[in-house]
């Protein structure tokens, strides 16, 4: 089985989930070849770069533009015509040609979009159906009709009301597979290797913040001045990319750890009893295969919000009504049963998602070409 992963870096988030299910599907299946491609990268190898570097600005100084952008496309219809679509369905098609799938995974909705257009566009010029199943994976809890496209083969939601939601929008409830937003086999695992860390080596409770690779995380003193003064509290800051935070914050407190990039956040989940975050559908995964209750900075982007909401609706944690939120942490840490609540409740979550995920995702691909999984 050779599968191919169209993904972006719009945002990391698409592209963790392409690595995660590559990871999952290598596991299950170790004889399969999977490969995961920045399809922007492909296309404009020269311009590719620029047009990341632009969007982060856009999502970090001018949330308001993006935003605009994304509540007019919500009003639209799914199969959305893509912009350059020519240039992208010809180097989809070259793509294709060297790669040679059994099946393709988007986890980027231009990419489901591009993948969905090739396949109209072969029935419509040469009268033959390309036997190439189209798997898209929703890496946020939302049903924004760019996901939506005509010829894809099955859905990866993360939540069984985004299910619903493609259902009410016409998707056939036999094409959605509730399966969570794919994460790492180490955050599904972190559990088990928590049970093991001896009790005697805690500092105390455990505060895990982070602020994604850009490190977007408040830059005043006084936050981590109210946080360090927590009794019995122990703090990891996780700056990423963000040397100028590092600096200004690093070594300034006995009882706050500051680092800046890491690729191994796991580690530091293991040991948290709470994560403050940005509320990326990724993170807020991770955080349910980890069990640690996870507190959101107030949301500035749309599909943010929807994954704030959805948090808030099943009790796995709380959203901050401004950034300057270190008395709504205190209280929340020093009151133990709100955490062991919202931890079982990111159980209940987990056990509501289909265990089998990729197991019904390899059917999907078998039933589609007709062969043995």
């Amino acid at each position: 089985m050779n599968v191919l992963i169209l993904t972006g870096k719009f945002g990391m988030g698409h592209l963790a989930a392409a690595c995660s299910l590559r990871q999952q599907l290598l596991q299950g299946f170790p004889d399969a070849t999977v490969t995961v491609e920045d399809f922007l990268a492909y296309v404009l190898p020269n311009a590719s770069a620029a047009i990341y570097k632009i969007f982060d600005l856009v999502v970090t100084h001018g949330s308001h533009l993006f935003n605009t952008y994304y509540k007019l496309t919500a009003l639209g219809h799914a199969d959305t015509r893509p912009p350059m679509e020519g240039l992208f369905l010809y180097k989809l098609a070259e793509l294709l040609e060297k790669r040679r799938p059994d099946v393709v995974i988007a986890t980027h909705p231009l990419c489901a979009q591009i993948v969905s257009r090739l396949k109209e566009e072969v029935a419509r010029k040469e009268n033959r159906c390309l036997d190439l199943p189209l798997i898209t994976c929703i890496t946020d809890v939302s049903s924004h009709p760019e996901w939506i496209n005509r010829n894809t083969d099955c859905y990866l939601v993360p939540s069984s009301e985004v299910g619903r939601n493609l259902e009410q929008k016409g998707v056939s409830a036999a094409r959605v597979c509730v399966a969570g937003i794919p994460v790492r086999e180490e955050f599904r695992r972190l559990e088990e290797k928590r049970a093991a860390i001896n009790p005697e080596n805690r500092k105390g409770t455990e505060l895990l913040i982070m602020g994604g690779g850009l490190g977007l995380l408040p830059g005043n003193r006084s936050f981590y001045d109210a946080l360090h003064r927590i009794p019995n509290v122990h703090i990891t800051v996780i700056t990423g990319h963000n040397e100028k935070l590092f600096r200004k914050l690093d070594g300034c407190w006995e009882n706050v750890q500051v680092l800046g990039y890491v690729d191994r956040v796991w580690e530091y989940l293991m040991t948290a009893d709470m994560i403050v975050t940005k509320p990326g559908g990724i993170t807020l995964f991770e955080s349910i295969y980890a069990k640690v209750p996870i507190f959101v900075w107030p949301p500035s982007l749309c599909q943010e919000c929807s994954n704030a909401r959805w948090l808030l609706e099943q009790g796995i944690g709380w959203v901050a009504e401004r950034k300057d939120c270190a008395e709504d942490i205190r209280k929340i840490l020093t009151d133990k049963m709100s955490l062991v609540r919202a931890a079982a409740c990111m159980e209940q979550v987990q056990r509501q998602l289909e265990a089998e995920a990729v197991s019904r995702l390899m059917e999907v691909i078998a039933a589609s070409q007709e062969v043995a999984a």
